[in-house]
């Protein structure tokens, strides 16, 4: 608790998650400060009489838009109505009315995504912008219901979205487009996977629905969450695993790829995939700080799952050490032309590769499994494989448990096989299997 004065907020820097300073002169003003350095102020109270009230988070006004001087005294007008039975939260968003969905999604992404990653933010925008705002966004907030958003999520699988949100004709010619431009992003709309929409597609868009609803609960403007209870499809998307001649096939291409002249941005990132485990902008926007050869692992400043340390394998480790650098980057794979900026046509080369290896089902991700598959087979534990992949959540990694039913079935046999020489009169020894 300090002055909220202009010396505190000027002082007040920005950390990994968004956190807030209270005034130590009138309870329940404070300054709200998120990770990108945005300065809040803001007022706390609870909308009605006891501990068991709600509590309100009313927000005054960014630093820069009024004064710690401007801001304590419209929070103390704030308190002052509060004292006097109001709830200045739900009379403001009365004052706006009974907006619809789309202007809930456009204030939660302006005041409800504090804590979320750049990268997550893209996605939110592109499904808010793909699905939510096509089908539902004239929908007002207070009148949406649990079963209007299970009928979402099914109208999102069966790809109606995709329809709702491709342009039409017309909206593009006004933008000067004619013929081949036109047909281009016509083309492009259609085989877009998100603009599609399908059933996971369907499932991760109402689990974003149901954040934005609960940002709007939160704000006091409606009592419940209508996404809460909706049965979501179950995710029955079996993994892919390469298989050791399928890796040879892949190798053998990307050797080919190399000699034919391809990317050799995007074949490097594809070995570092395949060799470490590690996800695909992790590798792309890797920089060189990053990568430690004395203790052999990089230590990423960021990812999915905030900083973590990658082990490297001799063969990873080999791999760095052959890689060129370019003194006018920090990034291990600049961008062509902007060495400011990383490499991001890896999607592009692996295109090419995994057409030339016959392995026209696998995605780049199934990279990342491959190596989690591989150390299983391999005998290494659940949580161990968690460790290397970077896992916040072990239900992530009990996806590759079936993997392990084949070493401990070895395992099992080695035994089986030892008693029953025993019991015949032979002698085996069970320990000469290191892994069992």
């Amino acid at each position: 608790m300090v002055r909220i004065g202009r010396r505190a907020v000027e002082a007040a820097k920005p950390k990994a998650a968004v956190y807030r300073l209270w005034d130590n002169e009138l309870k329940g003003f404070g300054l709200r400060v998120s990770p990108k350095g945005v300065k809040t102020y803001f007022v706390w109270y609870r909308a009605g009489e006891g501990r068991a009230a709600q509590r309100r988070e009313y927000t005054i006004a960014r630093h820069g838009e009024m004064t710690p001087d401007e801001a304590r005294t419209e929070a103390g007008k704030v308190l002052g109505r509060v004292r006097l039975g109001q709830d200045p939260q739900a009379n403001r968003h009365r004052a706006r009315g009974d907006i619809n969905i789309a202007a809930l999604c456009d204030l939660y992404l302006k005041d409800g995504v504090a804590t979320k990653k750049e990268s997550t933010l893209v996605s939110d925008k592109a499904r808010i912008r793909a699905h939510i705002k096509p089908l539902i966004g004239r929908r007002p907030v207070s009148a949406f219901t649990s079963a209007e958003a299970a009928k979402f999520m099914r109208d999102i699988a069966a790809g109606k979205s995709a329809a709702a949100a491709k342009p039409s004709r017309k909206a593009l010619r006004a933008k000067g487009l004619r013929g081949k431009a036109l047909a281009k992003i016509d083309t492009r709309k259609r085989n877009d996977p998100a603009a599609r929409g399908g059933k996971g597609t369907a499932t991760r868009t109402l689990g974003l629905l149901g954040a934005i609803f609960a940002f709007a609960v939160r704000e006091g403007m409606r009592a419940d969450n209508p996404v809460r209870g909706v049965e979501r499809f179950k995710d029955n998307k079996a993994q892919r695993f390469l298989s050791a001649e399928e890796l040879a096939r892949l190798t053998a291409a990307i050797n080919a790829a190399e000699a034919e002249g391809l990317n050799r941005h995007g074949l490097n990132v594809i070995r570092l995939l395949t060799l470490t485990g590690a996800r695909k902008g992790e590798i792309e926007g890797l920089r060189w700080s990053e990568v430690d050869f004395e203790r052999v692992c990089l230590r990423l400043a960021d990812s999915k799952t905030g900083a973590r340390i990658v082990p490297l394998g001799a063969a990873a480790l080999s791999a760095f050490e052959a890689l060129p650098r370019c003194k006018a980057s920090a990034f291990v794979f600049p961008a062509q032309g902007d060495p400011k900026r990383h490499y991001v046509g890896t999607p592009k080369v692996w295109e090419k590769v995994r057409a030339a290896a016959g392995l026209s089902d696998v995605r780049l991700h199934d990279l990342r499994h491959t190596f989690a598959s591989f150390g299983v087979a391999g005998g290494l534990s659940l949580p161990l494989i968690a460790a290397i992949l970077g896992h916040r959540d072990v239900k992530t990694t009990q996806q590759y448990a079936h993997l392990s039913d084949s070493p401990v079935k070895a395992a099992a046999d080695r035994t089986a096989a030892a008693i029953d020489g025993a019991m015949q009169g032979r002698t085996a020894d069970v320990r000469r299997h290191p892994r069992a």
